[in-house]
């Protein structure tokens, strides 16, 4: 059930599942999406671990403010929702947007993260032009203009056709998405630069990619992993960006395994 809570001067929106004694698993969403994306990992998530799903803010039913956003501002929002839950230190788990907060946090509040996945998601995103011209169409066209672009780079043309019903699923978080709070996101990835950062990160680390993800690309996942020294690197083969909707056995694998190890 989601529920609600004041946390770095906003609302937002969060739910529990699994275990109350059992070690808490933060998941952060990507842009244009909300805590639902995680939906297939939970039955094998929950078996083991108190899993802390939230929205981001800007998105689902957290609240959208007028401010301009940054990964840091952002960062600062899960820190705090840690800290007023309780909860911490937790093992954190970002996809794409998601991956950069838990970037942000690994090293601001290193106290609050016991372990990092760090999934289909970059320390820094190029050509600024390209992020300028999405929120231009945003602000122009409504969400809905960016639909068709953004579901060919989530996931392979392979899963598109065979997978109608999570590809239905996915756009429909995309639609619900308001345009101030992707605006704001959206600048907050634009002008985000972290890879001098990385070598600040001293949790266990697990970068994980799909080898077709155009978003967030497999070369940018390496220099997560080159600049990460308590790294490990995995590529989920016929994946692209959401990866964990599009392979989610083998990315619940994946991760299961690097938490077994750090646990």
């Amino acid at each position: 059930m989601v529920e609600y809570i004041s946390a770095n001067g906003i609302k937002m929106a969060y739910r529990f599942d699994g275990p109350e004694d059992a070690p808490v698993l933060v998941l952060s969403n990507s842009l244009m999406s909300t805590h639902r994306m995680w939906d297939p990992q939970m039955t094998a998530f929950s078996a083991n671990y108190r899993v802390l799903r939230y929205d981001t803010r800007g998105h689902g039913a957290t609240e959208t403010t007028d401010s301009a956003y940054s990964i840091g501002m952002l960062a600062r929002d899960a820190e705090a929702l840690i800290e007023t839950l309780g909860v911490g230190p937790v093992h954190f788990l970002g996809l794409s947007m998601g991956g950069m907060i838990a970037q942000r946090i690994a090293v601001n509040r290193p106290d609050l993260v016991r372990s990092l996945m760090l999934c289909d998601t970059a320390s820094e995103m190029p050509t600024p032009d390209m992020w300028n011209e999405r929120i231009a169409t945003a602000e122009s066209k409504g969400i809905e203009g960016l639909l068709a672009g953004t579901i060919k780079r989530w996931f392979t043309p392979g899963f598109i056709a065979r997978s109608p019903a999570a590809v239905s699923f996915v756009e429909g978080m995309i639609r619900d998405t308001g345009g101030p709070g992707y605006i704001g996101c959206a600048s907050a990835v634009r002008d985000m630069s972290q890879t001098d950062i990385l070598k600040d990160i001293g949790q266990p680390t697990l970068v994980l990619v799909g080898a077709q993800d155009r978003a967030c690309t497999p070369a940018q996942a390496l220099v997560l992993h080159e600049n990460i020294a308590n790294s490990c690197h995995v590529v989920l083969e016929d994946a692209a960006h959401l990866s964990n909707i599009e392979k989610p056995f083998e990315f619940n694998t994946a991760v299961l395994n690097f938490l077994k190890d750090v646990s």
